[in-house]
């Protein structure tokens, strides 16, 4: 299997502190699987930077908790992991901030994500499509959810998906996770770890 390093872009879903900083997360990851994810990420997205792959940034914000209570389930509060939706990622607050170790200036965000999926009254097909992408690297939380709705609507849009093992991870649980990445690579795309996807797109090894 090969990719190609100008047709590649990879996408990190709500890699922000509302779901990865125990400090002031709303929606969290469990603090010791935040950590891990970030630990594995880093290095990973600044690997494709270096071999110039862009790298987007698609974060949720809301202007008020209006904006997310008014989804049924959300607002039912019938999910367990989800009940403080409606102090979610509102506007100018901590957690709609970028995972500072994800982040480099030249990378590119879209910011007006509200519901599970990436492309919905966002331009982030608009932003793949100005970069030339055939295929999407797709990293995120979570895993069940924003992560798996975003990997059926690459593939609607006739992109190549390819899912980092290495960069996605789920609040609801490991079940969960594991259930989505077996879904993804039964009908939808590639599931690679990092070591798979560096060899695909021909990237030295670290020293």
């Amino acid at each position: 299997m090969e990719l190609e390093p100008h047709a590649t872009v990879l996408v990190a879903v709500d890699m922000h502190r509302g779901h990865l900083d125990p400090s002031v997360a709303t929606l969290p990851l469990p603090a010791e699987r935040s950590r891990a994810l970030i630990e594995r990420s880093a290095p990973i997205f600044a690997a494709l930077r270096a071999s110039g792959i862009p790298v987007v940034h698609v974060v949720t914000i809301y202007r008020t908790s209006r904006e997310s209570e008014s989804n049924p389930f959300w607002g039912g509060k019938r999910s367990a992991t989800r009940a403080r939706s409606h102090e979610h990622n509102l506007a100018g607050s901590p957690g709609t901030q970028i995972v500072p170790e994800l982040y480099a200036p030249a990378d590119i965000i879209v910011a007006t994500k509200k519901r599970y999926s990436a492309y919905l009254h966002t331009d982030l097909e608009f932003v793949l499509r100005d970069l030339g992408a055939k295929t999407v690297l797709l990293a995120g939380v979570n895993t069940n959810s924003c992560v798996l709705c975003t990997s059926f609507e690459t593939v609607n849009r006739d992109f190549d998906l390819v899912v980092l093992r290495d960069c996605v991870d789920s609040m609801d649980g490991e079940e969960a996770h594991r259930m989505a990445l077996t879904l993804i690579e039964t009908c939808l795309g590639r599931v690679l770890a990092w070591d798979e996807i560096r060899e695909a797109l021909r990237l030295p090894a670290p020293a």
